[in-house]
């Protein structure tokens, strides 16, 4: 696996969601567990109310979704996995640089 001073390194943006099927209403405690995972695999990343955004290389990065959808499937739960990847390969720290991208666009900074 390529480290970011590698050429073969792509840089990977991904938004992923991972929840159980029809478990109820209440998701949190399933989507704690996909959470822990996430963030213990060291990768940069945001949780939203909706999603969670990921950053690194894509092997990482695909590697982390499938540990996090392997702790619900694994326990016997019909798991649905959404996932959205911006591949920009020669990129680094996109997770925050489009955020700031935005914000300086908005403060008309960047013209």
């Amino acid at each position: 696996m390529p480290d970011m001073n590698d050429p073969s390194y792509l840089n990977t943006v991904a938004e992923v969601t991972i929840a159980p099927s029809g478990q109820g209403e209440e998701m949190s405690t399933y989507v704690a567990q996909v959470i822990k995972v996430i963030r213990d695999s060291g990768l940069p990343n945001q949780t939203n109310a909706m999603s969670t955004v990921i950053e690194g290389d894509l092997h990482k990065v695909m590697e982390v979704t499938e540990e996090a959808t392997r702790v619900l499937a694994e326990q016997g739960y019909r798991t649905g996995v959404s996932l959205r990847l911006d591949i920009r390969p020669g990129k680094r720290d996109q997770i925050h640089e489009k955020v700031e991208l935005i914000d300086r666009i908005l403060e008309g900074k960047n013209r």
